[in-house]
């Protein structure tokens, strides 16, 4: 029987490339994929969204919903609690259901520089918005573990690519770039730009996602997806500068976000994915930052 899954948030910035991704598996019959006014995952109650599960008879659930920023309390709603919801509807409607979330590397927190942090390593999230993630990800790995429900928590680093959100450092400065472009402008202005990041193509993201619906067995029940590099912030810009064509001066100025500010270094170990899910990422850095700009200037 082919599979059938039920994927939450398809319109955003990750979302639509999972569900893009999901669609081309030849293994996956149906992705059906409920828009706000179907339920909201974030703020809706727990019977609509067993009735949204139970309509769709689904063999997997896929969720890209979550908060990057706002409140303490927004972040909180957005991302634990998002978790929470489908465990319990899950449970109660398809118990043998493979559930799937996406979280974020934020739950690490500050790592020593030049490491490549592994999922075993201690969590120390430095800011509500990393707390949120690892709260989600706690539930699904106890949930996991003791086969409540066959739950999957995917760490996430910095996706890029096509269509990024300007919440984002590189989609902040694609358009200002544009802007500056647009105006003659001989400078733009960005945050602090020395920070370590690893970039993950968010195509390469989005192809873990089959992955672990094909898998059989899973023996973890936590994956970092990234690309397995650390580059400085600043030299991913200098890249999106040059694929513009824009010579102008580049500014540091501020702060940078509250969820990241204090973490100068983060660099995944993705050998968990790659040994147990057969998954790498295919996307270089200039590539994908090639195809940031394309798409911000079209």
């Amino acid at each position: 029987m082919s599979s059938r899954v039920l994927l939450f948030g398809a319109s955003g910035f990750i979302g639509g490339h999972v569900r893009a991704a999901l669609e081309a598996d030849p293994r996956i019959g149906a992705v059906i994929c409920p828009g706000r006014r179907d339920h909201d995952l974030i703020d809706g109650d727990h019977r609509g969204l067993v009735q949204v599960i139970r309509d769709s008879t689904p063999t997997a659930i896929v969720s890209c919903v979550g908060r990057l920023g706002g409140t303490d309390a927004e972040l909180i709603r957005g991302n634990t609690l998002v978790a929470t919801k489908l465990l319990e509807a899950a449970t109660a409607v398809r118990p043998g259901v493979r559930l799937v979330r996406l979280g974020s590397a934020g739950e690490y927190g500050a790592v020593p520089h030049g490491h490549a942090v592994t999922e075993d390593a201690p969590p120390h999230p430095v800011a509500a918005y990393g707390v949120s993630h690892l709260a989600g990800t706690r539930l699904f790995q106890l949930a996991g573990e003791s086969g409540i429900v066959d739950a999957v928590s995917l760490r996430v680093f910095n996706p890029i690519g096509p269509g990024m959100s300007a919440e984002t450092m590189l989609g902040s400065a694609a358009g200002k770039i544009r802007t500056a472009l647009a105006t003659g402008a001989g400078e733009i202005t960005l945050g602090p730009l020395a920070a370590y990041r690893d970039f993950v193509d968010v195509r390469d993201l989005a192809a873990v996602v089959p992955a672990v619906l094909r898998a059989d067995r899973l023996r973890h029940r936590v994956f970092n997806v990234g690309s397995g590099r650390a580059v400085r912030a600043r030299e991913a810009v200098r890249l999106l500068a040059e694929a513009a064509g824009y010579r102008g001066e580049i500014r540091e100025r501020g702060a940078g976000p509250r969820r990241s500010a204090t973490v100068d270094w983060i660099q995944a170990d993705v050998r968990r994915a790659r040994e147990e899910l057969g998954w790498v990422p295919g996307h270089d850095l200039a590539t994908s930052i090639k195809d940031i700009w394309a798409g911000a200037a079209g």
